[in-house]
């Protein structure tokens, strides 16, 4: 929960946001396990991703040590302190002629008080990465607490440049800094929503704990190399965990994930490949907000490709938390999406909202049966990430549990997943029901679906267009189909809903005709306040 530009200098709302998930991960930090590595002989060691695994299983049925914290003067550093530091440069690891890519350091310190290890790999052999502040760039407020030549107890994390959006220039594309929240870019991408390792007990009855990166492995690129591998070993006071990723950087970056947990407790609810968002204002719910913009989001709407149908479920800022689940079995790929890419459609020429990546996740081998759940919390902040989605089955695991799983990730402007075949959802509109002209009625909705797709530019006179419409908890009490006047290729489709009371409207349509499906199915949660 961060936020900086290709060159890594953080803005007042990063800071904000990564506060969210800082102050309550900080227990979390600098473990037993991660002093031990930052202890290891300055000597290469043979490494394989195997005794990664073996580490994790036996951290597993170990007793779980809370870890320690760095303390001062790395505590010592304000935000205006933290944000004017940068890693320097020319101390970029892998940096030369030939470099395929450039490993930069996150400094220790304010809200970010535990630690990582990062290892550099090479032949075989993993070789323990030692950091001073001569290694970092300090305002004169931060170098009066932090002196020069002063080693440091580790770093915060990590963040790597690649050629990606030219050859001749070493743009940010891939970073790690807190519990285990990271994030990428495609091409021509801005950061806005985070990927984490895992997430466990989100929102249950349980307390959620945030596990994280304790290590890191980096293979140092080979020339002429366009695949980045790297691991991680992951703990928490439930789980133990094993990642191995390949990324490679491109129009839409890739990574792969393969992944091996080994639970020391029990878990309620296991979240795999957990997305965090933000979503404030939109068109379809445009709040109490007196804003100038139109938009204010990371991302607009979960998709979710099963073998059956596409769903396009936008989201939403509620008035209180809400849930919903899409029940699958192994499905094709899932994932938050930012579709409008226009400029005029957010007016924000500081953040930037059209240039937000999409991130699909396309599970690898059979997950088997479970659902995707989507959760979505009220914010008045637009610095709030305060939407999370992730697989999770339907039975939670126990101590001694085994668990291995592997995804591919697709960051950028349109990655493959992130439309259907069909016809798509260009838009969701929505306000008060009733008729224009006369005074609404404040008892139901009005809900407008735009679909829009060449599909539609092929019907014929004899086609016969209809919407197959389910709804939950609510009535419809109107509804009109028609194509749009000017636009072969855009349907409309208008409802008129009631509530049966507090309880959330759950509605689905798509449109159809001889049985044949035209378009995604649109969904759509409604909490009548």
């Amino acid at each position: 929960m961060y936020r900086h530009n290709k060159f890594g200098s953080l803005s007042r709302r990063s800071f904000l946001r990564a506060s969210g998930s800082a102050l309550v991960v900080t227990s979390l930090l600098s473990s037993q396990t991660s002093a031990a590595l930052a202890e290891t002989p300055q000597t290469a060691v043979p490494f394989s991703y195997e005794s990664i695994i073996q580490n994790a299983r036996q951290l597993a049925s170990q007793t779980y040590t809370p870890p320690a914290q760095v303390g001062a003067p790395f505590t010592d550093l304000d935000y205006d302190d933290y944000r004017n530091i940068r890693f320097r440069e020319r101390h970029a690891l892998w940096a030369g002629p030939a470099a395929q890519a450039v490993l930069h350091a996150y400094h220790p310190g304010w809200l970010f008080d535990g630690t990582v290890a990062l290892f550099d790999v090479s032949d075989g052999m993993a070789q323990p990465l030692q950091f001073t502040s001569d290694d970092f760039i300090y305002g004169d407020a931060a170098l009066a607490k932090i002196p020069t030549g002063t080693a440091l107890p580790g770093v915060a994390g990590f963040r790597i440049n690649t050629p990606l959006n030219s050859e001749y220039q070493f743009d940010e594309t891939l970073s790690f800094l807190g519990a285990s929240y990271f994030r990428a870019l495609g091409a021509g991408n801005r950061y806005g929503l985070s990927a984490r390792g895992l997430a466990v007990n989100t929102a249950t009855s349980e307390p959620e704990e945030f596990p994280r990166f304790s290590a890191f492995w980096l293979e140092r690129p080979q020339a002429g190399q366009t695949q980045l591998i790297f691991y991680a070993l992951l703990e928490s006071e439930s789980v133990a965990g094993a990642y191995k990723f390949t990324l490679t950087p491109g129009h839409t970056t890739v990574m792969d994930v393969v992944v091996e947990l080994f639970f020391r407790s029990d878990v309620e609810q296991l979240g795999i490949a957990p997305l965090t968002s933000m979503y404030l204002f939109g068109v379809n719910d445009e709040g109490g907000f007196d804003d100038y913009r139109t938009r204010v989001h990371d991302s607009e709407a979960l998709v979710v490709n099963t073998d059956q149908e596409t769903l396009y479920r936008v989201l939403n800022n509620p008035p209180q938390l809400a849930n919903s689940y899409f029940t699958a079995h192994s499905p094709r790929s899932f994932g938050l999406v930012q579709r409008h890419r226009s400029f005029d459609d957010y007016l924000d020429a500081e953040a930037r909202y059209e240039l937000r990546p999409t991130l699909m996740i396309e599970p690898q081998g059979d997950w088997g049966d479970g659902m995707i759940r989507l959760i979505e919390i009220p914010s008045d902040l637009e610095g709030n990430d305060n939407i999370v989605a992730f697989w999770t089955y339907g039975r939670g695991f126990k101590a001694g549990d085994h668990k291995s799983f592997s995804y591919r990730m697709h960051w950028g402007s349109s990655p493959a997943g992130a439309s259907s075949d069909l016809a798509r959802v260009a838009r969701t509109l929505a306000g008060a029901g009733g008729i224009a002209g006369v005074k609404p009625q404040t008892d139901r909705r009005k809900f407008v679906i735009d679909f829009e797709g060449a599909v539609f530019a092929t019907l014929s006179a004899r086609d016969v267009v209809a919407a197959n419409i389910n709804i939950i908890n609510g009535t419809v009490t109107g509804q009109v189909l028609q194509r749009v006047e000017g636009h072969a290729d855009m349907w409309r489709l208008v409802l008129e809903v009631t509530a049966d009371g507090k309880t959330a409207v759950e509605l689905r349509a798509d449109l159809v005709t001889d049985e044949r499906k035209l378009t995604e199915t649109w969904t759509y949660q409604w909490l009548k306040e």
